[in-house]
């Protein structure tokens, strides 16, 4: 007897339905049915009537109901206490400073509430230096945009940023460019070539043989960011970069960029699976949860959650 035999019972109970079981749970229909059927085959009766407007439990399904009920809710609390007593010692996250922005915050609020005994260490830095930084194991994790320097790594494709053309409120009449050729010349301040986000802007400038007006180059997001709302020079910035503003949105104006190839991807990188501890796992998996809330909830705009495998991968000596 599995649990999961136990769970699809009860939802087929439930919802009167296989069908909707099915649906609830996000399985197919056959799966639902054949765990029912082999469920029955171990207690040697039926437990669901099938009628002409769904199911229906039997007496013995009535009867066995109620127990399959209590054992679910029973190895719910026991997977949540052995969670609670065995993740506990610290963990060292790295995030550049525009995603420390949207989800510094939320990553962290979270791992107190379920994770209470694990204390976390969240570092803010630019990506080829937290790259540096978990090459020499001083960090577990992080969110990275470059990896030409990794070495042995679990990596996975987390979010694909868009970009925003930022300016402030009086800085430009009427509509905001959305595409790069109607940038013209606009006078920017983005980040130095050694940020990963001026690589992404430097190669969609040149596929479009255009070329930007750069009066500063900055690779403070305060400084920059102050820079935009004085009326000082425009940028080109993902969304989490705006996160940070929210005191000051109403000095700035944005628009996202429309043009293909221009969005910038974030890589979630840890260790390899055998050099995580169990609270680093634990950590990494709630922190693509806390991700996908913050897009559903539509705290963190311009984005596309990644649906690759995580992998572990060789890209060669640093």
């Amino acid at each position: 007897m599995e649990l999961r035999q136990l769970r699809y019972l009860v939802r087929t109970i439930e919802l009167g339905s296989i069908s909707q079981a099915a649906l609830d749970l996000g399985i197919a229909q056959s799966a639902v049915s054949l765990q029912i059927q082999r469920l029955e085959g171990e207690l040697s009766t039926r437990l669901l009537q099938r009628t002409a407007s769904g199911v229906i439990p039997t007496d013995a399904g009535r009867a066995f109901l109620s127990h399959a009920q209590l054992a679910l809710r029973h190895a719910e609390g026991a997977a949540t206490a052995a969670r609670q007593s065995r993740l506990s010692g610290q963990v060292s996250v790295g995030l550049a400073p525009t995603t420390a922005g949207v989800l510094g915050f939320a990553l962290i609020e979270a791992m107190r509430r379920e994770y209470p005994d694990i204390r976390v260490h969240l570092v803010e830095g630019l990506s080829g230096h937290l790259g540096e930084m978990l090459k020499g194991r001083e960090l577990d994790l992080a969110v990275l945009f470059d990896i030409d320097q990794a070495r042995r790594w679990s990596i996975e494709p987390l979010l694909d940023e868009r970009l925003f053309f930022v300016c402030a409120a009086d800085a430009m009449p009427g509509a905001l460019p959305t595409r790069f050729a109607g940038l013209g010349d606009t006078a920017l301040v983005l980040p130095t070539h050694r940020h990963g986000l001026r690589r992404v802007i430097d190669a969609a400038f040149k596929a479009l043989e255009l070329q930007p007006t750069v009066v500063a180059e900055v690779d403070s997001l305060t400084v920059l960011m102050h820079m935009v709302r004085r009326g000082m020079a425009a940028s080109l910035q993902p969304w989490a970069a705006l996160a940070r503003e929210q005191q000051a949105t109403p000095a700035l104006r944005w628009a996202e960029i429309e043009d293909a190839g221009t969005a910038r991807r974030n890589l979630l990188c840890s260790l390899s699976e055998d050099e995580l501890s169990p609270a680093a796992v634990a950590t990494r998996a709630l922190l693509r949860r806390v991700v996908q809330r913050l897009i559903a909830d539509g705290d963190w705009r311009g984005v596309k959650a990644g649906h690759l495998d995580s992998r572990s991968v060789d890209l060669g000596s640093a």
